[in-house]
C-alpha cells in the first residue's frame, strides 16, 4: 500500500507537545511529525543519529557549549552520542527522521518518554 502524507493534516492531528507520531516508515527508519513547545530533557542516543527539520517556527538545539538555531526550512542531523536538548520558545512543527529503534528521550528516560508511538 502506498499512501501520500499531507504534513499540515498530520500536524493538525497532534494534540500534545513532545509526542511524535509516525508519518511514514522506510528501510528501518521512521519519519515522525511532532509539535514542540518549551524545553525538552538533555539526552543522547548511543546508537542512532537523528534529523530535525523545522516545518514551522524556530527550534533551538542546545549542545554542551553551543546552540544551533533552526528556522523554517532548516535542518540538522545530530550524530549518535552527542548530548543535546531541543528548546522551542513558541510552538514548533518538526519532521524527525531516525531509526525505528530511537526512543525520544534517549538515555534519559522519564515522564516525557514515549515507548509506543501513534501512527498518523
Amino acid at each position: 500500500m502506498v499512501d501520500k502524507v499531507n504534513l499540515q493534516n498530520g500536524f493538525s492531528m497532534i494534540t500534545e507537545y513532545w509526542d511524535p507520531h509516525i508519518a511514514a516508515e522506510l528501510n528501518g527508519q521512521h519519519v515522525k511529525l511532532a509539535k514542540l513547545k518549551g524545553e525538552f530533557v538533555w539526552h543522547k542516543h548511543d546508537n542512532e543519529d537523528e534529523l530535525f527539520y523545522v516545518v514551522k517556527g524556530q527550534l533551538l538545539i542546545e549542545l554542551r557549549g553551543s546552540v544551533i538555531e533552526l528556522n523554517e526550512g532548516e535542518m540538522v542531523a545530530i550524530p549518535k552520542g552527542v548530548e543535546h536538548r531541543p528548546v522551542a520558545r513558541e510552538e514548533v512543527q518538526v519532521l524527525l527522521f531516525e531509526p525505528a529503534s530511537t526512543i525520544n528521550t534517549g538515555d534519559n528516560r522519564g515522564e516525557l518518554t514515549k515507548e509506543q508511538l501513534k501512527h498518523l
